[in-house]
């Protein structure tokens, strides 16, 4: 016999009514990064046409296709001019994903900050990379996965000019004791989640339904 499953609340709650086409890009940036989490957090590594390295992390971040892999992330625009990130891969059309695991909380965070385009933020915060085997940018050696992504498309989005860039990813580098069956042990990754604001979650309690 199956165990009576436990009654779902219907208590009704206060709500606040808030009319979307009256808010601004900041105050609708607050509410959406505090609706939409967990989210994943993708650390970017690129590099500029005259060599010059950028690492950015950005948690707008997906997978989009299996066949090819592809992955894609939404990078706004800073005070009306693309990101150094987003220039770069748009003059390059190259670009790796670093996952963050709880280890690169520290220098992770510390490369969000606003540096000036110049900046090589790897050799500015002292985080060893190495270079990558399909594309100019390259890795993070303490990233657990690594994804080689060349640009597949850009498709631009509201009236702050957005973009969603989506990448092909040609060669995943992964820690060897994460795989099991072909699969990424995400227990063993402990993988970084961004909440709102410089505020992060751990993985917590894994829950396996089963049927």
């Amino acid at each position: 016999m199956c165990s009576p499953r436990p009654p779902i609340s219907c208590r009704k709650r206060d709500v606040v009514k808030i009319d979307a086409q009256t808010l601004d890009y900041a105050a609708a940036y607050k509410l959406l990064t505090g609706v939409v989490v967990p989210r994943p957090i993708a650390w970017i590594s690129t590099i500029s046409p005259s060599g010059q390295s950028n690492l950015a992390p950005f948690s707008c971040f997906t997978y989009v296709s299996a066949d090819p892999p592809m992955i894609g992330f939404n990078c706004g625009r800073r005070n009306g001019a693309l990101k150094d990130t987003a220039a770069n891969i748009h003059a390059t059309g190259q670009f790796v994903v670093n996952i963050v695991d709880e280890a690169l909380l520290e220098p992770m965070h510390q490369s969000s900050a606003d540096f000036p385009a110049d900046v090589d933020e790897i050799d500015l915060l002292g985080i060893p990379s190495e270079p990558s085997e399909c594309v100019a940018p390259r890795r993070i050696v303490s990233s657990p996965i690594s994804l080689e992504c060349v640009l597949e498309r850009v498709i631009s989005f509201g009236r702050a000019g957005a973009e969603f860039i989506v990448g092909e990813i040609k060669l995943f580098q992964i820690r060897d004791d994460l795989i099991r069956d072909g699969k990424v042990d995400t227990a063993d990754l402990r993988p970084l989640a961004r909440l709102a604001g410089p505020v992060y979650a751990r993985l917590g309690e894994i829950i396996r339904m089963t049927g």
